[in-house]
């Protein structure tokens, strides 16, 4: 896998990440346990996206 498309899938990854992290958070009882997880997987993402980019400067 090309490291462009690695990034590609990331984003995508990413992005739907968010979209579930605010759908869980505008729901009228939010689970906290899930927002956390799926926050943090966010960020684990984020920081593989940094090292990725950093790797191919």
């Amino acid at each position: 896998m090309s490291l462009n498309t690695r990034l590609d899938a990331l984003k995508e990854r990413h992005a739907s990440l968010e979209t579930r992290i605010f759908d869980e958070d505008h729901r009228p009882q939010p689970d906290t346990e899930a927002l956390m997880r799926l926050k943090l997987e966010k960020l684990r993402l984020k920081d593989e996206m940094e090292r990725l980019r950093t790797q191919a400067d």
